[in-house]
């Protein structure tokens, strides 16, 4: 270790004069964090940390998540000084301004340097667990000259507070991911006052509890920090670094309070501040010595990136998996299914149907990673084949999270964030909700996540209202970029998974039953699930109503077609897999799918949205309360979702 602590100290200083300037400009942002990490993040980016301003997406770059997404400034501080091209100085004075990519906190795919969107506290530690799991696995099956390198993390006490946070790091200490440091940025602060007030935990005990090497230092001593990053990366657990730091500091009257962590300096406070720090400098006027500094730090890793360079470029099977890239007639063995499960007229439950599918998938697409929270049995997950990936062996395609489902959406986003990898988690739908604020995030990032959530509806049965889904379709219907599959049999199913696959910046939602459905299709030649919504049954009779129906109402919908059949009463029925690929169709397509007919829908959920189809004069049958316990079957007559229901509401159109 040799440390020049005057420049590093002058690159610091800069560091918290630009972020500062920046937010007071903008009237708007958290300086609190950006002045107390300045010192850490120096040392970090100037000694220790590998990445290549000139080539931002270089794959075997040390990753780098600012948890603490509020102090946003601080990264694109020194994304300016190290040089990224996409920081200008212009950016910095437009910080959280309408339409500039330094928005007011990270946005993944805003600025090339950016490793996730951060922001919701707890997401950007427990995705960064993810993401140091995918450089473990991949290093596994390629080796250290292809894929080795630490994933770093900067958090607050927020952070930790959420209870996301204690799942994750319970898993990072259980799989010995030694190339996770995380930064804590213990300054003892939040909004409403001093952390004593609210949280009396012993971080540095909890950590070691679960199986993560700890230290305590001061966060703005350099030899302290450059000294416990180094014995980090020589640790054989992943580490918590605690910070001791002061929110703040150098502003010389609102350090150490509430106050500098979410407004502005002000103009006499940074007045103070550059009194204090000697800097003499106009505003956002950086010295060209401390630019060069910067500037030499960012060079730091070209031999390493060159070197990588060429090896990468030698093997065309790991330029495959980190470019995303699929293989050959990967789904040859998906559609030979479908043509199978038409032919036998096969009848399973649309989760066994996935497991099905995933016989055909795990095989053939080695980048998948798959996983349950502590629930493969019944989602059906796990296929025979599949290894369960552990502290001794990486390599390895099965993730056994334990009931964690806050931490499995979160580790699932970081390893698509990671790259390499295509991951798929289960649960049941009704517990989507402990997921969801990753499943967002996911959405807003644009990542290719699976979720497959099986038990899907009232069909659960006796374990009653807390396991039967109700809004949950119409409130991820309601998230934008996330395509939400409830498909009707075998075929859609496989439908389903290759257009999530396929589909590299969406995730997607397989919602499955528990139930078994006939198979309804009679040709898989097209992938009609792709449109969203098409007709599956056209009527034999002039027909006076369209039914719409997904998943297991589907074969509901075709029994009341048959029943109004022997009435010579016609109607079609459309299944509708996919709301969000029907709404991209042609106006045109969905004319011609859903006619001019009165319109009656059925799912067994919420009938929200669904008017959007059915018209202010159609019929919805739906559940809007809470399901029930009992036998599958006689929940579902108890709220009228049966054939004979659907008969009775068409006849009210004769």
């Amino acid at each position: 270790m040799s440390l020049n602590n005057t420049k590093l100290q002058q690159m610091a200083t800069a560091l918290r004069i630009l972020s500062a300037e920046a937010i007071n400009k903008a009237n708007s942002g958290h300086p609190g964090m950006p002045l107390g990490m300045a010192d850490v993040a120096t040392v970090l980016f100037a000694k220790y940390l590998h990445v290549n301003p000139s080539v931002p997406q270089w794959f075997n770059r040390d990753r780098f998540v600012l948890s603490a997404g509020h102090g946003s400034m601080l990264l694109y501080s020194l994304f300016y000084f190290l040089g990224y091209p996409d920081v200008t100085i212009e950016d910095i004075k437009n910080f959280r301004q309408l339409g500039s990519n330094t928005a007011g906190h990270p946005e993944y795919g805003h600025l090339s340097g950016i490793d996730m969107t951060t922001g919701p506290l707890g997401q950007g530690i427990s995705s960064a667990v993810g993401m140091a799991l995918a450089e473990r696995v991949l290093n596994a099956k390629f080796g250290d000259d292809l894929c080795n390198h630490y994933t770093y993390a900067i958090c607050g006490d927020g952070c930790l507070m959420e209870g996301i946070s204690e799942e994750a790091i319970s898993l990072a200490g259980l799989w010995k991911l030694n190339k996770l440091i995380v930064f804590w940025d213990n300054n003892n602060i939040t909004i409403d006052g001093t952390v004593d007030k609210s949280n009396g935990t012993d971080q540095i005990a909890r950590f070691k509890a679960v199986g993560w090497n700890t230290f305590n230092i001061n966060g703005h001593n350099y030899e302290q920090i450059a000294e416990a990053i180094e014995a980090a990366q020589r640790s054989d657990k992943p580490t918590l670094i605690a910070c001791k730091t002061v929110i703040g500091y150098g502003a010389p009257n609102k350090c150490g309070t509430p106050k500098v962590h979410g407004s502005p300096l002000g103009e006499e406070e940074l007045a103070a501040m550059k009194q204090k720090f000697g800097w003499t400098y106009a505003p956002f006027e950086m010295p060209a010595e401390v630019i060069a500094a910067w500037r030499a730090a960012a060079q730091k890793s070209a031999v390493l990136y060159d070197k990588w360079q060429k090896t990468a470029a030698q093997n065309a099977e790991f330029a495959a998996y980190i470019n995303n890239v699929l293989p050959q007639n990967w789904d040859k063995a998906l559609n030979e299914l479908k043509s199978k499960t038409i032919k036998e007229q096969t009848k399973v439950a649309t989760r066994k149907a996935s497991q099905m599918c995933l016989e055909n998938i795990v095989k053939y697409v080695p980048q998948i990673i798959g996983g349950s929270a502590d629930l493969a049995a019944s989602n059906l997950t796990f296929v025979e084949g599949m290894k369960t990936i552990t502290a001794a062996d990486y390599n390895g395609n099965n993730i056994m999270y334990g009931i964690r489902e806050h931490a499995m959406g979160a580790i699932m986003n970081g390893l698509a964030l990671h790259g390499g990898v295509i991951p798929y988690g289960g649960t049941f739908f009704v517990f989507s909700d402990y997921m969801r604020p990753a499943m967002r995030l996911a959405a807003l990032m644009g990542l290719r996540v699976i979720y497959v959530l099986t038990h899907d509806s009232i069909g659960v049965g006796e374990d009653g209202p807390t396991h039967q889904p109700i809004e949950h379709l119409a409130a991820y219907r309601a998230m934008p970029n996330i395509n939400v599959f409830r498909p009707c049999d075998v075929v859609e199913t496989a439908e389903a998974w290759q257009l999530a696959l396929k589909n590299a910046h969406t995730p997607s939602i397989l919602a499955l039953s528990r139930q078994s459905v006939p198979t309804l299709r009679h040709s898989s030649e097209d992938n009609l699930t792709s449109k969203g919504a098409y007709v599956i049954s056209p009527s034999i009779h002039k027909p006076i109503a369209t039914i719409i129906a997904t998943g297991t109402e589907v074969s509901l919908a075709i029994e009341a077609q048959k029943k109004l059949a022997a009435e010579n009463i016609g109607v079609n029925v459309v299944s509708m897999p996919c709301q969000e690929l029907f709404d991209a169709q042609p106006a045109e397509y969905k004319r011609a799918v859903l006619g001019d007919l009165p319109r009656i829908a059925v799912e067994a959920g919420s009938s929200y949205g669904w008017e959007r189809y059915v018209g202010y004069n159609g019929t919805i049958i739906g559940i809007d309360s809470f399901g029930a316990s009992g036998k599958g079957d006689e929940v579902y007559k108890h709220f009228g979702i049966t054939a004979e229901n659907i008969v009775a509401n068409v006849k009210k159109y004769l």
